[in-house]
């Protein structure tokens, strides 16, 4: 199977250079200066699974069809990906791995439904400059077709990406993109003060503010009556039993969980795109409930005021002080 990878940045990379490391035939598309430097020095990986240069072809945009097609674009590139390299896009399999729900629809319009896979990355990589990554931790790939049952193609494609990651496959993408959702919702705080993770969530009032978000976006995702499916190794009920506890409590096994997620800083989806000048995944993770709110004509008070800060993060340049976000969120 030939396979081709657009997006250079974390997960692509990691993907591209495990995948090239299995014997796979890979290629990996981005941008010019990605490019230029993993064809003049390879793709370096370092974390988890130590430091290797693993060489592989790179390209700005697809130069044949290829078996499969893996975006790991984010979800407000998807369709700029599609249209640079529709040339090549008629024939073949097309994967989604962005965080969100809304990936799938947005391909949907280009692709027949039999030629659409989803998945959920759980594993975390972080982009360093072109042609150097950080592989933060490991975690599953769970593959699904998002709008037809699992079939024997799916089960190939899962056997073929097993050589590299741990592959799970699901029967229920959507309900398990949907918890998943929740798992990136905290990602907004560190893109806020532009710190790591680990930064950020040492303090215990971000950790009350990641709590406060989390329980708005439940409640909207309720009265939607949207099906949250557990993961694999992240059952539903870590999510709703983290909202049903008192709020001081909660907020002290955010700060563990997320102080302790890698050995290097790890500074999440949303804030890599603005520490890279780019806007951000905002609009379809808090941005998402927000959307469902407003058709509901629901409140949501506290993820509408985080998705207008990140934009002003994003178009200013300039991150707010732990301070600033206290006051703005009355955490003091």
């Amino acid at each position: 199977m030939k396979i081709a990878i657009i997006g250079a940045g974390a997960i692509g990379g990691v993907v591209a250079a495990y995948l090239k490391k299995a014997g796979e035939d890979v290629v990996l598309v981005g941008h010019g200066d990605q490019v230029d430097a993993v064809n003049a020095r390879g793709l370096t990986v370092k974390g988890v699974r130590g430091t290797e240069t693993i060489k592989l072809p790179a390209m700005t945009r697809l130069d044949k069809p290829y078996d499969l097609v893996i975006f790991t674009v984010k979800t407000q590139d998807l369709e700029e990906a599609f249209i640079h390299n529709a040339e090549f896009l008629e024939s073949g399999l097309v994967l989604t791995t962005q965080n969100g729900v809304q990936a799938d629809n947005i391909l949907s319009g280009h692709f027949e439904r039999d030629r659409q896979l989803s998945s959920i990355v759980m594993f975390g990589a972080t982009y360093v400059k072109p042609g150097e990554l950080t592989f933060n931790f490991e975690g599953d790939w769970i593959l699904g077709r998002p709008l037809m049952p699992l079939d024997p193609t799916a089960h190939r494609v899962a056997e073929i990406l097993g050589k590299a990651f741990k592959i799970v496959t699901s029967t229920n993408i959507i309900g398990q993109k949907y918890l998943k959702l929740f798992v990136n919702f905290n990602n907004c705080i560190p893109a806020l003060v532009g710190k790591s993770m680990q930064e950020t969530f040492a303090d215990m009032d971000m950790c009350t503010l990641s709590i406060m978000l989390l329980k708005e976006g439940l409640a909207i995702v309720g009265d939607a009556k949207i099906e949250l499916v557990s993961l694999p190794d992240f059952p539903k009920e870590r999510v709703y039993g983290l909202a049903a506890m008192p709020l001081e409590q909660a907020a002290g096994i955010m700060n563990k969980t997320l102080t302790s997620l890698s050995k290097k800083p790890l500074y999440g989806s949303i804030l890599q795109s603005v520490m890279r000048g780019k806007t951000s995944e905002i609009d379809f993770i808090n941005g998402e409930v927000v959307h469902l709110a407003n058709n509901l004509k629901m409140p949501s008070v506290l993820n509408t005021k985080v998705v207008d800060m990140v934009h002003e993060v994003e178009r200013t340049g300039v991150y707010f002080t732990f301070e600033q976000v206290k006051k703005a969120f009355e955490l003091r």
